[in-house]
């Protein structure tokens, strides 16, 4: 894919079938899971990317048998019962925050192992000191900075997970509460107990975790989305030796607000029984422009018998994946679009509010930005006038949700005669979690 695409915006209402890639984060928590587990499972319907790629070959370097088959869409990884087989690696993680939070917990399974870990000019920016600091503090490892502290690259020597009660601050990500209640009940002597100092960000990733751990038999006493956690001590078992692996309810997102931006109605297949992922919760935000949503046999049907256009505001903190595909339709809309809850965005794969703000206003949107909001006052006039003579290029910041978010965007037929007006920038971005995602796009105006 060239360094750019052009949006070739649809001439038709859309119809037809959508096949999306399985879910990144359960792919990503099953490896995991199946890794410290005492069973060998094969994940079914796993998702292909750039961050479970980087989750699988940690974890073969780490000395797990993990093997894979793209075109069968499958995974097959043998559990070693909480135990790390190599003592020594250096690990890349990129940009996946996933492999980056869960593989540093599982790492400190094994005592005595010496681990080097880096990641991405970005990924060193995102927040890693509220899980480095609770594992050191709990004397599960020591940290030794090579850059900034709080941040990658680092040494961790690790000395095993050991019980009693361990706190950490996970206000910054899920993904640090995730990663320590995943290794949890693998710790040796008493019951491991977790508690959160303060709040944590986006629950409903910390409820697929807990809905995955009870899957492979771990049910703990939980006290709230707060804690305290405890658990048992014991090993892991799958609960079958195969393990299927949900659609991605975030990209289903974008297929989700199509047929409100260029009519018809689209069928997700499987996305009927999403079940472990919050972001399925999307199409409550969608409801509210005038979306029908039915499901016969697992199949999705989108549709928007009464296509809605005023604005209004909305809390994404537990789906805040999805704010920026609202965001980015949000200048056809008329009248004010305002999204709360989302500071913690601040800190992934790029600082999201302001990657929107800046792209909206590009498009001549009038744009409020606060630490943990963004209104957007449309402006559809103004956005035909700067694309008139030439598409108009949106910068993705090395953001998969942006390029897709505004992929869906230049599907509208903004001059109403066909004629191209929005070009992604850096479209392979995509590839983090959902390689083909323009392709797909591309089969529906057929």
């Amino acid at each position: 894919m060239n360094d750019s695409l052009i949006i070739q915006p649809f001439s038709k209402p859309v119809s037809g079938s959508v096949q999306l890639p399985g879910s990144k984060s359960i792919t990503n928590r099953t490896l995991a899971l199946a890794a410290i587990s005492g069973s060998k499972v094969t994940l079914e319907g796993a998702l292909f990317s750039e961050d479970t790629r980087i989750m699988v070959d940690s974890l073969q370097k780490l000395g797990f048998s993990v093997q894979d088959d793209e075109t069968a869409k499958s995974i097959t990884i043998e559990g070693r019962s909480g135990t790390i087989p190599n003592a020594e690696a250096e690990l890349y993680v990129g940009n996946a925050g996933t492999a980056a939070r869960f593989l540093t917990a599982l790492l400190c399974l094994r005592d005595g192992g010496c681990y080097d870990l880096d990641g991405s000019p970005a990924m060193r920016e995102r927040p890693m000191r509220g899980l480095l600091d609770a594992l050191e503090k709990h004397g599960a490892c020591k940290v030794t900075y090579k850059g900034k502290d709080g941040h990658f690259p680092f040494t961790l020597e690790t000395k095993g997970l050991s019980g009693g009660y361990l706190e950490v601050d996970a206000s910054a990500s899920s993904q640090i509460l995730s990663a320590l209640l995943i290794v949890a009940p693998l710790a040796e002597g008493e019951p491991l107990i977790v508690n959160i100092l303060g709040e944590t960000v986006s629950h409903p990733f910390i409820d697929m975790t807990l809905g995955m751990m009870e899957q492979f038999g771990e049910d703990p006493e939980i006290g709230g989305h707060t804690g305290p956690f405890k658990f048992r001590c014991g090993p892991y078992t799958a609960p079958g030796a195969s393990y299927q692996i949900e659609p991605d309810a975030t990209a289903a997102s974008y297929f989700m607000a199509l047929p409100w931006v260029v009519g018809g109605e689209l069928l997700l297949p499987k996305c009927g029984h999403i079940e472990l992922q919050g972001d399925i919760r999307f199409l409550d935000v969608l409801g509210q422009l005038g979306g029908s949503f039915d499901e016969e046999s697992g199949t999705l049907q989108v549709k928007y018998p009464h296509r809605l256009i005023d604005g209004f505001t909305q809390n994404f903190n537990p789906i805040s994946d999805t704010f920026l595909t609202l965001a980015a339709l949000s200048p056809l809309l008329n009248t004010e679009l305002t999204i709360t809850g989302i500071a913690h965005t601040r800190k992934q794969e790029t600082d999201r509010i302001a990657a929107m703000a800046t792209e909206l206003e590009k498009l001549g949107q009038n744009v409020t930005e606060t630490e943990d909001s963004l209104t957007v006052h449309p402006d559809v006039e103004a956005m035909i006038a700067l694309t008139k003579d030439a598409p108009l290029g949106i910068d993705t910041y090395h953001d998969h949700r942006v390029a897709m978010s505004f992929g869906i965007l230049g599907c509208y037929d903004l001059h109403g005669d066909g004629r191209p007006w929005l070009e992604i920038h850096n479209p392979a971005c995509c590839a983090k979690t959902f390689p083909n995602f323009f392709d797909v796009l591309e089969s529906l105006r057929s």
